[in-house]
């Protein structure tokens, strides 16, 4: 897709520094067949925003968007077209367009399901900043027709609805998904931008509500790599720290370090009645400990 645009952009250091290469290779963990080309976020930033300034920003995001599909279609273990990148640039610039809620909307749910490392989920939310703007809905649009049902779940009128009560709707669903970064999407959004008094009850509820054993992940956990009579047969394999889905897991250790330096009593009480699995809580506890903001904050 743009690959060409991002080859200059690749650092010196990426190209000629194989430790330096094999790190960041390594911090971002992507799943086999996809590429990485070491391009630093600053300038992946400034790509998007470049592109959503031109004429063809939507043919783009189309583009971006069938050759996901033609990937998702050839099936695990399948070479990926789009570099990891790639795929940063398509969410970026999905938060940098500007346009109506309704249509960023059905650019955010295009692209989630493709979503397929921590690294892309977490650049993508935490660029999101237009989940804090006014809303800004097409008057014909079938969003605008939702409105009315939206605000009667909210307990609001109309005229008070925010992004954020509309995009919950959507956040809901993939905090039930069975895919793993649809999962961490919605929690790592949750944390960025929903921690606060009005909407921290919903967002412990739907933590709670997560069946980890239901949500599948195409991540080996290390531990079937040191157990494995042949472990060299597996090199090559997307490889988690933990048990999967680990990276819900520490989206969810995460969001809750976060609430406790917000709000420690409200999250210790969540914490004393939580169905949450004891290793998400044992990640959370060393969460918690590794942020200067709580480290000496009980956790529970």
């Amino acid at each position: 897709m743009i690959k060409k645009l991002l080859e200059p952009l690749v650092p010196e250091r990426f190209i000629t520094d194989e430790r330096y290469r094999n790190g960041h290779i390594r911090i971002i963990n992507a799943l086999p067949g996809r590429k990485i080309m070491g391009v630093h976020t600053p300038e992946m930033r400034a790509l998007a925003k470049e592109l959503v300034a031109g004429e063809d920003c939507r043919d783009i995001l189309r583009g971006f968007a069938r050759e996901a599909s033609a990937e998702y279609q050839g099936g695990i273990g399948h070479e990926k077209t789009l570099a990891h990148e790639e795929m940063v640039v398509w969410g970026m610039m999905i938060n940098y367009m500007k346009c109506t809620l309704d249509e960023r909307l059905e650019y955010v749910m295009e692209y989630v399901p493709y979503i397929d490392n921590w690294a892309v989920c977490d650049m993508f939310d935490g660029s999101a900043k237009w989940v804090l703007r006014k809303l800004s809905v097409s008057p014909s649009s079938e969003l605008a027709g939702r409105l009315a049902g939206i605000a009667g779940k909210c307990g609001k009128d109309v005229d008070w609805l925010t992004v954020k009560d509309v995009l919950w709707e959507y956040l809901c669903a993939c905090f039930a998904s069975g895919r793993e970064f649809e999962v961490r999407f919605a929690v790592v959004m949750a944390m960025s931008y929903y921690l606060d008094r009005e909407w921290l009850e919903r967002v412990f509820l739907r933590v709670d509500e997560i069946d980890f054993s239901k949500i599948q992940s195409e991540y080996i956990p290390a531990r079937a790599l040191r157990q494995a009579a042949e472990p060299y047969s597996m090199h090559g394999k997307g490889i988690a720290l933990g048990e999967p889905p680990y990276y819900v897991r520490m989206g969810v250790a995460w969001l809750l370090a976060t609430a406790l330096a917000k709000f420690p009593d409200d999250t210790r009480a969540y914490l004393r009645h939580c169905r949450l699995p004891d290793d998400v809580r044992r990640l959370y506890a060393r969460k918690a400990r590794e942020s200067f903001r709580t480290r000496d904050v009980n956790p529970f």
